[in-house]
């Protein structure tokens, strides 16, 4: 056992693989992370932040970042294109996780635009800045990772993971597609020789849409872990080896405090997609407002026992993750996906 919780389950011998929750625009926030460790996720990630606002808004950390005592282990992602933001952010930030995590993947054009996320594969330097300097202040029981995409080709993303190994990191995280690829299979070919050619855990992200998928890709490529998005954020039982959404697990989503009712409405609409019919999922995803989500669940589920505050939640986005990004300037937002996002983000995450 080591002092850090995140190395200790890479480490943990009776563990095939760590299963880890990725970290999801709008959806891996508290509430979320509550859940899915319920159902045997190991590892939860948060949402991407924008370092730079986090460090120079107070009203960005009050709504962009939320936990409690049996929130962990957890990583924190930033979307940082320079050091100085990524070092100062993570500075203030890693009293209350295990670690924080450097995002070079997101394929978005603004990101692109702006130098953030994927757009930093062609700039490694940066990643390595970011990565050197935060290790140099960082405490010795906290991760620092980095999560990317495939390069066009097996022998410059094995060069650049190893690059990234070599300025202290703790894990690297691979998406198993380039920046230009939506729906094609992951290449599990490239994750499998990343893995053999470093040293540090790799973990696996991309198409992990049941347990049995992790199993296979894991056995396949050796990856010490197996991170889902769109799997999970469908199924939070998938690490519990449930084919589809227990109902046990809407239940304890109903019984988890919100703050939202967007975003309590939005995961329920896909937890529910394959407990529902098609007509009753045509009426239930336009519901408006938590009374009427409840009752209809009630009624076609037979779900009986509802947090009370859950009844009454409103639209307003006080208190909850990705607000501050929604209510400012598009260029300085995480997404300007519109708020009816159940089909149009669902790219952005594996």
């Amino acid at each position: 056992m080591t002092n850090n919780p995140v190395i200790d389950l890479f480490d943990d011998p009776s563990k095939k693989f760590v299963k880890i929750c990725a970290p999801m625009v709008r959806y891996s926030r508290l509430q979320f992370r509550k859940l899915i460790r319920m159902y045997e996720c190991d590892l939860c990630f948060t949402p991407m932040i924008m370092a730079d606002c986090y460090v120079n808004s107070a009203k960005a950390r009050a709504h962009e970042f939320q936990t409690d005592t049996d929130d962990r282990p957890l990583i924190v992602q930033f979307g940082a294109n320079n050091s100085s933001d990524f070092v100062n952010a993570s500075n203030l930030i890693i009293p209350y996780c295990d670690g924080v995590d450097l995002n070079c993947g997101c394929p978005q054009r603004w990101a692109i635009n702006e130098g953030y996320g994927a757009q930093l594969l062609k700039n490694p330097e940066i990643i390595k800045d970011c990565v050197r300097q935060l290790r140099n202040h960082l405490p010795t029981n906290k991760t620092i990772s980095v999560k990317l995409r495939l390069l066009d080709d097996h022998r410059k993303s094995v060069d650049l993971c190893q690059q990234i190994e070599a300025t202290g990191v703790s894990f690297i995280t691979v998406h198993g597609r380039t920046a230009l690829q939506k729906n094609e299979p992951i290449d599990q070919e490239c994750l499998k020789l990343i893995n053999e050619s470093v040293s540090v855990p790799v973990i696996l992200n991309g198409d992990i849409k049941s347990l049995s998928d992790a199993i296979t890709m894991q056995e396949y490529t050796g990856c010490r872990g197996m991170m889902s998005a769109r799997g999970i954020l469908h199924n939070p039982g998938l690490f519990a080896g449930f084919q589809n959404t227990p109902l046990s697990a809407v239940q304890d989503w109903l019984n988890i405090k919100h703050t939202n009712f967007l975003w309590f409405h939005h995961h329920l609409v896909f937890m529910c997609e394959r407990l529902l019919t098609k007509t009753a999922r045509k009426t239930f995803n336009q519901l408006r407002s938590a009374s009427d989500v409840i009752s209809f669940l009630e009624d076609q589920l037979h779900i009986s026992n509802v947090l009370p505050s859950n009844r009454v939640l409103g639209k307003e986005l006080g208190g909850t993750s990705g607000a501050y990004y929604e209510s400012i300037d598009v260029k300085e937002t995480v997404s300007s996906q519109p708020e009816d996002i159940v089909d149009s983000i669902i790219n952005l995450f594996d």
